[in-house]
């Protein structure tokens, strides 16, 4: 994997677990983006209206605003304000009805915790290329 192939894209992470949101700011760092990260839905959106996202990483499952709600709010924006930002969910659960219902919400993507490197960095850029 090369450094640099997120360069020029500010990505958002929103995550309640300490460990694994700083996890991925370093990795994503590392991969050339700009990383703004959040502890949970409320600051996530925040996030999102002032730094203009390419793309969005949420949990699902956080306390007080959770993953599902920061897309209704995400997609509640203007398109021209961050209402179209591709979202992608995480979450613990994986089963087919999980997944479906997901995406069916309007996250892009789904990818289950724990998850690959090669997993999260194939799903940004295959969303980033679009």
């Amino acid at each position: 994997m090369s450094p640099y192939r997120l360069s020029g894209r500010t990505i958002i992470v929103v995550e309640d677990h300490e460990d694994a949101r700083m996890a991925m700011d370093i990795l994503l760092n590392r991969l050339g983006a700009t990383v703004v990260t959040a502890k949970d839905g409320f600051e996530g959106l925040e996030a999102v209206k002032n730094h203009h996202p390419s793309l969005v990483i949420t949990d699902l499952q956080m306390p007080g605003m959770d993953g599902f709600e920061l897309l209704r709010e995400i997609r509640a924006l203007r398109p021209d304000d961050e209402g179209n930002t591709p979202v992608i969910a995480l979450t613990a659960l994986d089963t087919r009805a999980e997944r479906t219902r997901i995406l069916n919400l309007g996250f892009q993507a789904c990818l289950q915790k724990p998850f690959t490197v090669e997993n999260l960095v194939e799903t940004m850029l295959s969303l980033l290329d679009d």
